[in-house]
């Protein structure tokens, strides 16, 4: 009876445990929707020609910043791609990432900070989903620009392979990220999928379906971006 008693403790208790964790990730999308929305109504915000051209989008809500000897910053948020070959396809289900760095977060002088990147072309999507990724080391990374349209981006925004923006008390802007990493983040892919999986296993091999949790971040970015249009 004791051992009856004990068994069911440690069902109950891993059950909780599960709970909690795939609840975890359910926030951090709802998080990442929330940021998206925000983004996208900011009169001269994100060009809508370069979100057009876009095959990946990764957003990154509520990054704080940190002190341990050394100033630092922390974040978690997730990556979404077209589906298809050649990121032509509707947007797939989402992968999720950490964002790690020594000097992002004080951008805009605030204590959260919220960070959009768009991924420009196949080779920063590789990059991406890689074990773990130094923005402008291992990819080309640049602030993007504002406004309706990207006519007055400069040449290196242009072959940026990744293009970040950060919004932070009310402010948005192009900010650079360089000499942060960006990483999948495999525990919380597991917690959200209920079984191990990698990002590249997620976003190019579709090996999972879109979660109900992820259901209306992909739904908002085939709203405003049904169609890549990069050339």
């Amino acid at each position: 009876m004791k051992m009856r008693n004990y068994l069911t403790v440690l069902v109950v208790l891993y059950l909780s445990a599960a709970f909690v964790s795939a609840s975890d990730e359910t926030d951090r999308l709802q998080d990442c929707e929330e940021v998206v929305v925000s983004v996208l109504g900011v009169p001269e915000g994100i060009p809508q020609d370069l979100l057009d051209k876009a095959e990946c989008v990764a957003v990154i809500p509520g990054v704080k910043k940190f002190a341990l000897g050394f100033g630092g910053s922390y974040g978690k948020g997730a990556m979404l791609c077209r589906s298809g070959s050649r990121y032509d396809g509707e947007w797939g289900a989402p992968a999720m990432m950490r964002l790690e760095g020594g000097s992002i977060g004080f951008q805009l002088g605030g204590s959260s900070t919220d960070f959009l990147l768009l991924v420009m072309n196949e080779r920063g999507v590789e990059s991406l989903l890689t074990s773990k990724v130094k923005l402008g080391v291992d990819a080309k990374a640049a602030a993007g620009p504002k406004g309706r349209s990207a006519d007055a981006a400069t040449d290196a925004m242009m072959t940026a392979e990744i293009l970040s923006y950060s919004r932070s008390r009310g402010l948005f802007a192009g900010v650079s990220l360089e000499g942060s990493t960006l990483r999948q983040d495999n525990g919380a892919n597991e917690n959200l999928y209920g079984r191990e999986v990698s990002a590249k296993e997620i976003i190019l091999e579709k090996k999972v379906g879109i979660p109900q949790a992820g259901r209306g971040l992909v739904n908002l970015l085939q709203k405003h971006s049904p169609q890549n249009k990069s050339e």
